[in-house]
């Protein structure tokens, strides 16, 4: 598995950690990146430098994400989004809009795969789906649609 792949998967584990346990996710990911592995192998994954930029720009970035994802989810609410998906898409979210060097269909694809490999069978297609929708909002320039005007947006 490609290291950047590696890396959304340990940054998708700290966030849906987080989440489920109710903890403060910056928090977490200190305590994850400062756990060794033990010389025996055993012990958490190390997190990479990539790993840790998504977990903490995820969070930098979580109301204006969760606005787009709610915004544009069709029959979904947040809150009635597997956790798994949630967080996948957080993190798609997060490549699309402030990832610079990662190609909008590669944020796609590896959100994709992370819900192919770790949620249900319908999750790529809603993850695919809501992420090219978010995709369409963004401005030639890379930038993050305001509040409120992705309708209009969508519809220009």
């Amino acid at each position: 598995m490609p290291a950047r792949s590696k890396a959304r998967k340990r940054a998708l584990d700290i966030l849906f950690e987080a989440e489920i346990r109710g903890e403060p996710v910056l928090d977490l990911l200190a305590e994850r990146s400062a756990a060794e592995r033990s010389p025996d192998g055993t012990g958490p994954p190390p997190v990479s430098s990539y790993a840790a930029e998504l977990v903490r720009g995820v969070q930098a970035h979580r109301d204006r994400i969760d606005e787009l994802l709610s915004e544009h989810s069709q029959g979904w609410t947040l809150d009635r989004m597997p956790a798994v998906d949630r967080n996948i898409l957080r993190i798609g979210v997060y490549e699309l809009f402030w990832a610079p060097g990662v190609p909008d269909g590669v944020a796609i694809s590896e959100a994709v795969l992370l819900a192919r490999e770790l949620s249900t069978d319908a999750s790529p297609a809603f993850v695919n789906g809501l992420l090219a929708r978010i995709k369409d909002l963004k401005p030639p320039e890379s930038g993050v649609p305001e509040s409120g005007g992705g309708e209009a947006q969508a519809q220009a």
